[in-house]
């Protein structure tokens, strides 16, 4: 049996697949799984029987990754699952911005009571005129799930769509319609884009990439959403930028002292993916993770360690074993087991950075001296016996 835990509110519909086999506890120190969402875990004391971490979102900076990968203790996200929530949310942001909409709203609630309102609204509109954002120039910072998602959009509402993201994926190339252009100069971006958005991970380096420097570049009059990710941008410089005529709004998802008083801004409180449908599919997507990691031992969208399959084990036995990314570690594996008088049915080893994972299928039932040998290779994070 095992148990799992909820650090904030995950939608039922993704709990509801967890097996017989799964229970839920409210004390996370004695679950092997954690889901989470906002709640922030760093300085959080992790328990030895914990496994795996998901997170219900895309986002990670609420979770100690380098910590839990010393620790074992693999960290999942959910790409995509939310991505046309947000996608929505930024084409609303460019029409609020483009269309005083929110001027004109608060128009007719402050002239409610005037029984001419119909007459008065006539000459009040001028004030709230704006423009079309068809056949405007719409730049993408990082064209990931959402920025695919955002590029293909906006071309079908008639904008001229520049990518930017030298990381680009085969996948993502396919899935982006011909007619957007791949930019390899982020600065093209900022000299010729009516419309800016920003869809990249928060790292240490692209912190407040977009900052006094990368604003001056831009046209006079640019439209910067940035529903990422608030440190992304230098919003001092931004809120002088907005000051003096140079951005003429700033469409954010992120509300703080900083930007919540500053001129010609459009808050919104984390909203992006505050829809059913994307609660309901980062908590599914959560799960199977989840279960697949402690079933079968397989890891997709892991952000501190390889993504690595070898399906449902039908071997007599499966070990995971997770470890420091240095040299021979297969060679002493494959060693200890063979020392054993065990055949190997199946293996994979994977790497990502300074961690590396690997699945071992045994044609024999796995004895307590192969994982205690393993266990005292230097190198070794956890083992593990997945069936």
């Amino acid at each position: 049996m095992y148990k799992y835990s909820c650090l904030n509110p995950i939608a039922g519909i993704g709990l509801k697949n967890f097996t017989d086999g799964y229970a839920f506890t409210p004390d996370a120190g004695e679950a092997e799984a954690i889901l989470v969402r906002s709640a922030k875990m760093h300085g959080m004391q992790f328990s030895d029987k914990l496994l795996a971490i998901a997170r219900a979102g895309a986002g990670v900076n609420n979770i100690p990754l380098e910590e839990c990968a010393e620790k074992g203790i693999v960290v999942f996200n959910t790409p995509g699952a939310n991505a046309n929530g947000v996608k929505e949310l930024v084409i609303a942001g460019m029409l609020l911005a483009s269309r005083d909409i929110v001027g004109g709203i608060g128009w007719v609630k402050e002239n409610a009571k005037d029984p001419d309102i119909d007459k008065s609204a006539e000459s009040a509109k001028k004030q709230f005129a704006g423009r079309e954002i068809s056949g405007k120039k719409l730049g993408i910072i990082g064209l990931g799930y959402i920025g695919q998602m955002v590029a293909n959009c906006a071309t079908h509402l008639g904008m001229e769509v520049y990518g930017y993201d030298p990381f680009i994926s085969v996948d993502a190339a396919w899935n982006l319609s011909r007619s957007i252009k791949h930019i390899q100069n982020l600065d093209d971006i900022y000299r010729e884009c009516d419309f800016i958005t920003i869809h990249v991970p928060l790292t240490d380096k692209t912190q407040k990439m977009v900052d006094a420097a990368a604003i001056a570049k831009m046209k006079t009059g640019v439209v910067f959403l940035n529903l990422a990710r608030d440190l992304l941008v230098d919003e001092e410089a931004m809120v002088q930028a907005l000051r003096h005529g140079k951005v003429a709004k700033y469409v954010t998802d992120f509300a703080n002292p900083t930007v919540a008083n500053a001129p010609n801004t459009l808050i919104t409180p984390h909203l992006g993916a505050s829809t059913e449908e994307s609660e309901d599919n980062c908590a599914v997507m959560a799960v199977n993770e989840i279960m697949d990691y402690l079933e079968n031992g397989n890891i997709r969208n892991s952000v501190n360690y390889p993504a690595c399959d070898l399906g449902v084990c039908t071997a007599e036995s499966r070990i995971a074993i997770l470890h420091k990314n240095v040299v021979n570690m297969i060679g002493q594996f494959t060693a200890v087991i063979a020392g054993e008088n065990v055949n190997i049915a199946n293996m994979t080893n994977k790497s990502r950075g300074d961690y590396a994972y690997t699945l071992i299928d045994l044609e024999s039932p796995v004895t307590d001296s192969i994982i205690e040998k393993l266990a005292s290779v230097e190198g070794i994070i956890r083992v593990r016996v997945v069936k």
